[in-house]
């Protein structure tokens, strides 16, 4: 008798074991895409907000895994779609931040292409996220409140430039029942605390970008625990 009990009860207890989800299943898998803001220039690899958003919360008891970050200085929603999208392809995340605009508006491209490169990258990331909402739109910061802003404004009204970009993202976002959280006004501070300024006279501190993480991360917990 107990040497039939034993195999089935272990069988029993595999199929049960099978059947429970790993903890690899659990886990969020977070990809954050962007230029500059987002890989955190002026700012130590640990100090970005994309890793501390994943620490804080993997704290909150939403477990989440920085899977990818492909974001470089510099580069605009072209750069995104050429370069950052095929690395989101691979990454097969769950859960996505985007923080991309303000080279395109430096470099002189105009809004109606920036317009439609956004809707290219939303439709994709969409496209490939299996909860759509799990897509977090973040609107661009005002550069030209830091010491050296004013270089790369070359004439132009900075904030009313960057304000029709956000206006853009924010339509995008409306449109499809997506979150944002606006980074423009909080980043205004810089002109006043110059704490909130890295080195470079450009790019946000350390301590600017914690800031912002906080008005990022109740975001993320909401869509998260949907």
């Amino acid at each position: 008798m107990k040497c039939f009990l034993f195999p089935l009860l272990c069988s029993l207890l595999l199929s049960c074991a099978q059947g429970q989800p790993t903890q690899k299943n659990n886990v969020i898998s977070y990809c954050a895409l962007g230029d500059s803001y987002t890989i955190c220039e002026g700012a130590g690899a640990n100090e970005s907000w994309p890793v501390i958003l994943s620490k804080h919360l993997t704290d909150a008891g939403i477990k989440t895994d920085l899977v990818a970050n492909p974001s470089r200085t510099g580069w605009t929603t072209q750069d995104l779609i050429d370069h950052e999208l095929p690395v989101f392809d691979r990454s097969a995340a769950d859960f996505v931040t985007l923080c991309i605009g303000v080279n395109d508006w430096v470099q002189g491209v105009d809004s109606g292409a920036f317009h439609k490169n956004l809707v290219y990258i939303l439709d994709h990331v969409q496209n490939k996220l299996k909860h759509k909402g799990q897509l977090i739109l973040i609107t661009i910061p005002d550069f030209s409140v830091t010491p050296t802003g004013a270089k790369y404004a070359f004439g132009r009204d900075v904030p009313k430039g960057i304000s029709e970009f956000n206006s853009i993202i924010v339509y995008e976002a409306k449109k499809r029942n997506l979150r944002t959280v606006d980074l423009f006004e909080v980043s205004r501070a810089m002109k006043d605390d110059r704490s909130l300024v890295a080195l470079d006279g450009l790019h946000p501190s350390a301590k600017e970008y914690a800031i912002w993480e906080t008005l990022i991360l109740p975001v993320a917990k909401e869509i998260l625990k949907k």
